[in-house]
């Protein structure tokens, strides 16, 4: 069985409901950060990044929200959650992914995580007042750029969409309405309805 290692809050939320969406059997634990648990020794012998998600299998561990999204689309082919047999249509995907993740992610992080790029306080609350336009800048070129509609790229559900969703969900934690962003506010209301997020969200909170 599956097993995914990850953390209130952090992106492991859209690789959970990538695999209640393939129907995968999994397991879950919440790795708990106010007691560094993802720095004790047995967790940094599952990731030795120390950070979530983390994806084990029977072939090993998976790290990186996109790889273990991508992994999740290939181990299910099934639920559709990539496209098949299309090299741009994939490539799309690839470069949405790795937008979300190389940037638009970070960008978030630097608000609340700043100590992991500067040590001076002053760098650090520079950084803290700054994150939210860089977040919010990239968050709008998605809704009216690269966000095709009704779902990330289009007509078809994708690994995207739980990538997309979770950021979008952090917009009013970074000060940002999200009513500004109208195509991924209509995204955020839908992905609710999913029952796939719906089952999540429930398990979330039921802890």
């Amino acid at each position: 069985m599956l097993k995914l290692y990850t953390h209130l809050g952090t992106i492991g939320l859209a690789c959970e409901i990538a695999l209640e969406e393939a129907g995968a059997a999994y397991d879950v634990q919440r790795m708990n950060f106010a007691e560094n648990e993802q720095r004790a020794a047995a967790f940094l012998a599952i990731n030795p990044k120390s950070r979530v998600p983390a994806l084990a299998t029977d072939r090993g561990v998976i790290t990186e929200a996109p790889a273990i999204l991508g992994y999740i689309a290939r181990a299910f082919p099934a639920a559709r959650l990539a496209p098949e047999g299309d090299a741009f249509e994939m490539a799309e995907l690839e470069s949405l992914m790795a937008y979300l993740c190389s940037w638009v992610h970070p960008a978030a992080a630097h608000r609340h995580r700043g100590y992991r790029w500067a040590d001076d306080t002053a760098a650090i609350a520079d950084m803290r007042r700054k994150a939210p336009e860089v977040f919010g800048e990239a968050m709008r070129l998605i809704d009216g750029t690269l966000f095709k509609g009704p779902w990330a790229l289009g007509e078809a559900y994708s690994i995207a969409d739980p990538y997309v969703y979770v950021l979008t969900s952090w917009l009013p934690r970074d000060t940002l309405d999200m009513a500004d962003f109208p195509s991924l506010a209509d995204h955020y209301a839908r992905m609710n309805e999913r029952p796939a997020v719906k089952s999540v969200l429930a398990r979330v909170e039921a802890g």
